[in-house]
């Protein structure tokens, strides 16, 4: 059996520029499932980020925004786990996918960055990859050398309306995710939306 989570971590850039941007849909997710559970977020510089603690179905669980920059994601990550001695297995991270297009939504249980430099940190900074990741598709440019570009700029409103709905159907699974049923998750969310 899966461990349960006890930590969300939502990826993203901080600041106002980057706010509606590709490479914040993590963020984005997070935003929204803290406004659900009727509580905000708190900015505590020993985490590099920003908290809250939420409870989905009677499970309690802390959400985590690094207010580091996507590429140091990791040190507060490692950060928050460290000190409320949550083991890696029960982080989930939530993150932009540009191997997805727009709109798909994917549930994986460790594997590679994929050239993702924020969960390349984490994974540096833990020295493990075993933590449970929520894909969220951006689609790509098309071009290796665009990415960059492509991930710091807001997705058109047809892509944005798709992420928006990837995130709904994401919020909807989170019970299950948080109690380890993720199977379920993800017959769920891989099927092919109509």
């Amino acid at each position: 059996m899966p461990s349960p989570i006890a930590l969300i971590v939502g990826l993203g850039n901080p600041g106002s520029e980057y706010a509606q941007t590709r490479h914040n849909v993590g963020f984005w997710l997070l935003d929204e499932l803290v406004k659900n559970a009727n509580t905000t977020f708190q900015a505590q510089s020993k985490f590099f980020g920003e908290s809250a603690r939420i409870k989905i179905d009677n499970q309690d669980c802390r959400v985590l925004k690094p207010s580091t920059f996507m590429n140091k994601s990791g040190q507060s990550v490692g950060a928050l786990a460290s000190f409320y001695r949550i083991p890696i297995e029960s982080v989930l991270v939530i993150h932009d996918e540009l191997d997805l297009e727009a709109g798909a939504v994917r549930l994986k249980a460790g594997g590679g960055h994929g050239g993702h430099n924020g969960l390349r940190d984490i994974t540096t900074c833990f020295g493990s990859d075993k933590y449970l990741r929520l894909r969220i598709g951006i689609g790509h440019p098309g071009s290796g050398s665009d990415v960059s570009k492509y991930v710091l700029n807001r997705p058109t409103t047809p892509e944005e309306m798709e992420i928006q709905n990837a995130i709904a159907r994401s919020l909807d699974q989170m019970p299950d995710i948080l109690s380890g049923n993720l199977q379920k998750v993800m017959n769920e969310l891989h099927r092919k939306q109509d």
